[in-house]
C-alpha cells in the first residue's frame, strides 16, 4: 500500500537531500555500527511482523537478513525498525534506517521526491478487494452501490475511484487513518468490502474474527510493484541492495539452495562458480567479499525458498507464485547475470 507523498515531505526531502550530499557511505556506517538498520512494516503477516517472542519474519524481513548476511556473514545483525506508512520515507531520508524494505509501491510520486531511490521489485502485487461470503458476490463488478473500507490518503482510495468510475459503478468510501483502524472497521461490519494490496488481504484476513467467512475476490484492479528504497546519494549502497535480490534470483534459477550451496562450491558450471565466488571477485565492486552471494544463500536461501517459507506454500498465507515466479517459469522475476 502506498501513501501519497505530501508537499511538506517534498520540502523535507529536498532539504535532507542537500544536507546528505556529503554524507558518509552507508556501507561504512553499517560496518562501523556492526548492525543494519532496516525500516520494516510494523505488522504485516508474510512480509514483516514480529511473533509473540519478538522474532521478526516475512519476505521483506528475509531481504534485510540477506543484506546483513552479505555484509557480515551473519543474518542476525539486523535491527528491525517498524514504520507506519506516514513515517517510512521520512525515516529513510533522515538516516534513521539504512534501507526501507516495507511493501512500498514503486510509483512516480514515490520515486521522484529528492533523496528517494527505488531499488527494484521484490514482489509484484496488485490491489484487490475482500468481501463477506454471505454477500453472495464473486466479482468486483457486482459491488455497485457497496461501501468500501480503505485507508485514507493512499492510492488505494484513488485506484478504487478510477476502477469504479471506468466501470460506471456507484460506491461509497469509508476511510480511516491507519490500516489497523480500517480492517477493524470492516470486521465490525461498517462496510461491505475491504480493499488494499492483494498480498495484504490474505494477511489481514487472518486477523478477522471469523476468517473463513470472508473471501478475496479474483480481480486485481491496479499494478502495485513492491520494493525497497535507499537514499539517492550513495550509488554503491543502492547497487549492493539491488544485487542482493539479484543473487537470490540467480541462485534459484541455477538450482543453488541453502541445503546444497556447500556442495555447489565444487560445481564446474561457470555461472555457479561466479555466483558463489569460486571464480572472479565480483563482490569487490559492491564493497563486499568475493563470497558475498554464498553468504546470502548459506544463511537465508534463494528467492524461491524465501518466498515459499514466508508467503507461499509453506506459510500460513499459501499464496501462489504467479507473477513472482522466475521468468523461466512464466513470471516476472528476472536478474541480470553475474559475470
Amino acid at each position: 500500500m502506498i501513501r501519497i507523498i505530501s508537499a511538506a515531505l517534498l520540502v523535507i526531502a529536498g532539504a535532507l537531500g542537500a544536507a546528505n550530499a556529503q554524507a558518509p557511505l552507508t556501507l561504512d556506517q553499517v560496518k562501523s555500527r556492526n548492525i543494519l538498520n532496516c525500516g520494516s512494516n510494523p505488522g504485516l503477516i508474510g512480509f514483516g511482523a514480529p511473533d509473540a517472542q519478538g522474532n521478526w519474519g516475512g519476505l521483506d524481513v528475509e531481504y534485510c537478513r540477506a543484506i546483513a548476511a552479505a555484509i557480515f556473514g551473519d543474518p542476525t545483525k539486523v535491527k528491525f525498525i517498524p514504520l507506519s506508512a506516514n513515517d517510512r520515507f521520512r525515516a529513510l531520508l533522515s538516516g534513521d534506517v539504512d534501507v526501507l524494505i516495507r511493501n512500498s509501491t514503486w510509483t512516480i510520486s514515490n520515486d521522484t521526491p529528492p533523496g528517494l531511490l527505488f531499488v527494484g521489485v521484490n514482489y509484484y502485487d496488485g490491489q484487490g478487494l475482500m468481501v463477506r461470503r454471505k454477500l453472495g458476490v464473486a466479482s468486483v463488478l457486482q459491488l455497485s452501490g457497496a461501501s468500501i473500507c480503505a485507508q485514507r490518503g493512499t492510492t488505494t482510495e484513488l485506484n478504487i475511484a478510477d476502477f469504479f468510475r471506468v466501470n460506471k459503478l456507484k460506491y461509497q468510501i469509508v476511510a480511516f487513518d491507519t490500516g489497523a483502524e480500517t480492517i477493524k472497521a470492516y470486521d465490525a461490519g461498517r462496510c461491505d468490502a475491504f480493499t488494499t494490496d492483494a498480498s495484504s488481504l490474505y494477511a489481514e484476513r487472518l486477523k478477522l474474527t471469523a476468517p473463513d467467512d470472508h473471501m478475496v475476490l479474483l480481480e486485481i484492479i491496479s499494478k502495485e510493484p513492491l520494493g525497497p528504497l535507499t537514499r539517492d546519494n550513495d550509488p554503491q549502497w543502492f547497487k549492493l541492495v539491488r544485487w542482493v535480490h539479484f543473487a537470490m534470483l540467480n541462485a534459484e534459477e541455477l538450482g543453488v539452495t541453502k541445503a546444497n550451496v556447500d556442495q555447489m562450491l565444487k560445481s564446474e558450471n561457470p555461472e555457479i562458480r561466479r555466483l558463489l565466488g569460486t571464480d572472479g571477485k565480483f563482490g569487490e565492486g559492491l564493497g563486499l567479499t568475493r563470497d558475498w552471494a554464498y553468504r546470502i544463500i548459506k544463511h537465508v536461501g534463494n528467492y524461491g525458498e524465501s518466498f515459499e517459507r514466508t508467503v507461499g506454500s509453506r506459510s500460513v498465507l499459501k499464496m501462489i507464485r504467479g507473477q513472482n515466479a522466475l521468468w523461466t517459469n512464466g513470471g516476472l522475476q528476472y536478474a541480470p547475470p553475474i559475470r
